[in-house]
């Protein structure tokens, strides 16, 4: 029996990555993480996993979906391999971008790590977690 897939939320700031630049690239390298636990997660990503992706600072939202399309290989923005990144094939967009703090208002989504580790810009959710998320958005 082959194991579940785990689901995933990364964040960035739309100033530095947006969501219109992965829509365009189709594909893009998840580099540049430098947070010890964001690290371990991306190394327990496996190909095909599902993944939101966050819009940081000010918009706050999630915006759309990816997958895995590469696990972790080195980060070439760095010379430490301490430090690794994963390759992402973007998805879709969320008919309705689902905001900071719909999801803060979601009793399903209480226990989320995007509310409990704020800082965090690479974290595990639960399965019921991804799919409420994805509902809140017009996708499911």
């Amino acid at each position: 029996m082959a194991a579940s897939k785990q689901h995933w939320l990364v964040k960035q700031e739309p100033s530095a990555y947006s969501w219109d630049d992965f829509q365009k690239e189709k594909s893009t390298a998840w580099t540049g993480v430098r947070n010890y636990q964001a690290r371990n997660h991306l190394s327990e990503m496996k190909r095909g996993d599902p993944v939101l992706f966050y819009h940081s600072v000010k918009e706050k939202a999630v915006v759309g979906t990816a997958s895995v399309e590469k696990t972790a290989f080195p980060d070439e923005t760095t010379e430490d391999p301490r430090w690794i990144a994963v390759q992402l094939k973007v998805g879709k967009s969320m008919k309705t971008p689902v905001t900071l703090e719909a999801i803060k208002e979601e009793p399903a989504l209480k226990q989320i790590a995007l509310i409990k580790q704020s800082r965090l810009s690479v974290m595990p959710l639960s399965d019921s977690e991804y799919q409420r998320i994805l509902e809140m958005g017009g996708l499911a």
